[in-house]
């Protein structure tokens, strides 16, 4: 089975220090304006993904729907989370090309 190379980078940036997760941390660090990635679960609820959407709109930071909430959780080291950021902007911008490179692979799918 080939590895996902979006769930790889996640755990990257997590074993870096680079990863805040759960609704608080992730909405915390939107606010503050330390995010440079919100990802959130495409399971999560509608409310969630909702809410996290218009907050980065507003906060101009940019957002991503990706895999389900156990697969984030797992790649960075938890048992699930349906949001996360990413807080450098390097490993945000790679992490961001990824999610496009696969999404442009499954709509030739």
């Amino acid at each position: 089975m080939k590895r996902d190379p979006v769930l790889q980078l996640l755990g990257l940036a997590q074993r870096a220090g680079y990863v805040k997760s759960g609704e608080f941390m992730t909405e915390g660090a939107i606010k503050e304006g330390r995010s440079f990635l919100c990802i959130v679960a495409t399971d999560a609820s509608d409310n969630t993904r909702k809410r996290f959407k218009d907050m980065c709109d507003y906060h101009k930071v940019p957002y991503a729907e990706y895999t389900d909430k156990e697969s984030l959780g797992h790649a960075i080291g938890k048992e699930f989370r349906a949001s996360l950021c990413v807080v450098d902007a390097n490993l945000a911008q790679q992490i961001r090309s990824k999610i496009d490179e696969c999404a442009a692979l499954e709509k030739r799918r």
